[in-house]
């Protein structure tokens, strides 16, 4: 994938250009120190910079020239405009710009940094490439729901290769929030609630992002996001206050930041949330102590957008210039979009609140990972007009996409095996909001991709059955309101049809950042459209989209089938139309749970057994759930059907484990049915008695196993101690001798095959 021809620098540039930065002061120090480590060049540069522009290398801004939604999601700020911008490149108090318009903008803002700046420092270009650049993947969640590392490595990979070449060295993700409450809206943004599996994709889209070598022309650097607990936030509300033991936070939130850290990102970004009291972006504790010292992250922070300022309506800065000195001392090397640093850091430093040491510790920091980049050596290597034009949305990154959107679709029901589909031989009417037309494809947080460009579910349907004669689309109803008429034109095209295809969900505005929901059910239109149609009586197969785990109801829960398709990005149409006529049987999994009802969240499976659990989830009185429900899932963590016929048998575990040995588990798992599969195998445990209460269940481990007709596996896990570590009373970890459950099972609530087994002391 790698493209290793560098454009001619006359044919992008000019010659002028390329004069200036082969004589700068930048090129000349690198010259210098061509066999010295790194930080000969950087400390070179630092030792010239006034504090002005050592503070302009902090200072990260919203592209004046924005890239497709850029401007209305990240509007420049402070009244710049473009050639405001390019002087404040001149003056060098820019360390570089954000979602900008593409190769042509970043070589022009290359140019004026390369050819009128004094020190000539390259800029550095970021994104929002979250899930894709111009080619679309599937949401984070919904990506997650694959279970398969590979591929999300592999669709990071491309959302790099594309947006490298036109110009992007930095992205912002991986999102790697643990989300437990489904209200959330940036739950579509990451892995969902489980730490063992976020830590893993956490590590595998770093790598994605980053490939073999960060000096490539078609890499970018990932972003560790939003350090730390965001997800955390009470009741689901966006922005809202984090507030839980030291235990919680670094047994469940923290894990999966660490795992993209050690996966090589050299930049996170500050959360915009208090924790306990103090905002994230002025923690020391948080940024300083753990980060830095427990963890040895040496790489740069950046702020939030407008997270140094957001600590004034905190209540924890009292101005802009003690919320800049808040957010910098506490360890937040880079300000973004609120130009604080830039504004006050020189006063700070020049009073001495700030020490000069700490500033030129950041901005070493911020040129080392500019070196890293390779942006020193070059700085136009991921610009290019040409290369741009050529990776966008080529035949692989497309034959990625459906790929990806087929693994990530969850099939939750099927009664009577009515799924897969006939691809003749039926009338299909494809009813709701989603049947048809170029929106709410892509999904949230798409920069310079496009609904226009993406397969919609009528096209997927038709592209299958090859007759579209056979085929009938109605609205029915819009997302959030009735269409006068719709109803009766959906039951008309439901009792001439054979089977329904019912296209419900949310829109891709209902999700994302500040998309909290309240009532995480399928908006009242369509919910009465699922009802009118039921009462036909016709087969219907849901076909959900969504960016969080929904409480389903009514005529939508009762459905005969039930596919989680999210926002599966431009192969949309095709991807969902591969599962439901049988091209590939479905193979994704929950990565959160769907609640029964809204009111219980947050509901996650590796919660608290709670001193009054409900036997048997029989409703027993003075036992822990709410009324009139078990406190259970409608569908959990780990659930997904195949179209085979999936049995787990034969489970070994020997009865003890010794303190320095471990434990293999085996378990059989058949293939009953006369279709072929791909089960995912999951294994969980329980501490059953703890110096500290445990969850009723842990994942430790899965694996995906392809199954043929008839076929049977024998699964075989190797079980450590530090697998059975949790944080003791004095927050370090511990592992406690005691009996412990095992379970290889197809979710977190199913039985599958469980026994016990016993953790001797040393």
């Amino acid at each position: 994938m790698i493209d290793t021809k560098i454009s001619r620098r006359a044919a992008l540039l000019g010659a002028g250009a390329v004069a200036a930065w082969v004589s700068s002061p930048a090129r000349a120090l690198l010259n210098a120190a061509a066999t010295l480590p790194v930080p000969a060049l950087v400390d070179g540069l630092v030792g010239r910079m006034t504090v002005e522009e050592k503070a302009g290398q902090l200072t990260l801004l919203p592209s004046a020239w924005g890239g497709g939604i850029a401007t209305q999601l990240n509007p420049p700020t402070q009244g710049s405009n473009w050639e405001e911008q390019l002087d404040e490149v001149r003056r060098m108090q820019l360390t570089g710009v954000f979602n900008g318009n593409g190769a042509e903008m970043a070589r022009r803002m290359q140019t004026v940094a390369m050819t009128e700046s004094r020190l000539k420092i390259p800029l550095i270009f970021a994104a929002d490439i979250i899930h894709g650049h111009r080619t679309i993947f599937p949401v984070g969640v919904g990506e997650a729901a694959s279970f398969d590392l590979d591929l999300m490595e592999r669709t990071a990979r491309m959302a790099s290769y594309e947006a490298a070449a036109s110009g992007v060295d930095w992205t912002f993700a991986p999102m790697v929030d643990i989300a437990r409450d489904q209200r959330w809206g940036r739950t579509m943004e990451g892995a969902g609630e489980d730490v063992l599996l976020g830590e893993l994709i956490a590590a595998a889209r770093v790598k994605g992002f980053q490939g073999k070598d960060l000096k490539a022309n078609d890499a970018m650097m990932a972003c560790v996001k939003h350090f730390a607990a965001y997800g955390a936030a009470e009741a689901g509300l966006d922005y809202n206050t984090v507030d839980m033991s030291e235990r919680t936070l670094r047994e469940v939130y923290l894990p999966p930041y660490k795992a993209g850290f050690d996966a090589g990102a050299l930049s996170g970004m500050a959360s915009f949330n208090e924790i306990s009291g103090i905002p994230a972006t002025g923690n020391p504790w948080l940024l300083q102590q753990i980060l830095r010292k427990e963890w040895g992250f040496d790489g740069f922070i950046v702020s939030d957008y407008t997270g140094d300022e957001e600590m004034i309506a905190h209540g924890f800065a009292k101005d802009a210039r003690e919320a800049t000195k808040l957010a910098f001392l506490a360890g937040v090397d880079m300000s973004m979009t609120s130009g604080f640093y830039r504004k006050h850091l020189p006063d700070l430093v020049n009073s001495g609140e700030v020490p000069m040491a700490r500033l030129d510790a950041s901005v070493r920091k911020v040129l080392a990972v500019k070196a890293a980049l390779g942006l020193f050596e070059d700085p136009f290597r991921r610009i290019d007009a040409k290369r741009e034009k050529a990776r966008a949305r080529t035949k692989p990154a497309t034959a990625l996409s459906r790929e990806a959107g087929r693994k990530s679709i969850v099939l939750l029901k099927n009664e009577g095996d009515l799924l897969p589909l006939p691809k003749s031989g039926k009338k299909i009417a494809i009813i709701g909001p989603f049947a048809a037309g170029q929106h709410d494809l892509v999904g949230p947080w798409v920069i310079y991709g496009s609904d226009k460009e993406a397969v919609d579910l009528a096209t997927g349907v038709r592209n299958a059955v090859g007759n579209g004669h056979q085929i009938t689309i109605v609205e029915g109803s819009g997302v959030e309101q009735a269409l006068p008429g719709g109803i009766e034109a959906a039951v008309a095209a439901a009792r001439d049809a054979d089977v329904v295809l019912l296209a419900i969900g949310e829109s891709q505005g209902m999700s994302g950042e500040a998309q909290s929901r309240a009532e995480i059910v399928v908006p009242a239109p369509q919910q009465a459209l699922a009802e009118a149609v039921a009462k036909v009586g016709k087969p219907t197969v849901v076909v959900l989209k969504n960016g969080r785990a929904l409480a389903l109801q009514g005529a939508v829960a009762d459905a005969q089938a039930i596919l989680v398709t999210w926002f599966l990005g431009t192969e949309s149409g095709n991807a969902i139309a591969d599962i439901l006529f049988g091209a590939h049987g479905p193979s994704g999994r929950l990565p959160c749970t769907f609640p029964r009802s809204p009111g219980q969240q947050p509901f996650y499976y590796a919660h608290k057994p709670t001193g009054r659990p409900d036997p048997d989830n029989k409703l027993a009185e003075y036992k822990a759930h709410y009324r009139g429900i078990p406190h259970t899932a409608l569908y959990p963590f780990g659930h997904g059907l195949t179209y085979g016929k999936i049995e787990y048998s034969d489970l070994s575990v020997p009865a003890t484990m010794g303190w320095n040995g471990d434990l293999i588990v085996t378990a059989r798992v058949s293939n009953r049915g006369s279709r072929a599969a791909e089960e995912l195998v999951q294994l969980y445990i329980r501490d059953r008695a703890a110096s500290v209460t445990r969850p009723v269940r842990e994942m430790k481990a899965f694996r995906k196993v392809a199954l043929a007709p008839g076929a049977s596996e024998t699964v075989r896990f190797r079980l450590t101690r530090e697998q059975l570590q949790f944080y003791g009373v004095e927050n370090k970890p511990t592992v406690e001798p005691g009996q412990f459950d095992v379970w290889v099972a197809p979710s977190a609530e199913a039985e599958g095959v469980h026994t016990t087994f016993e953790l001797t002391a040393a």
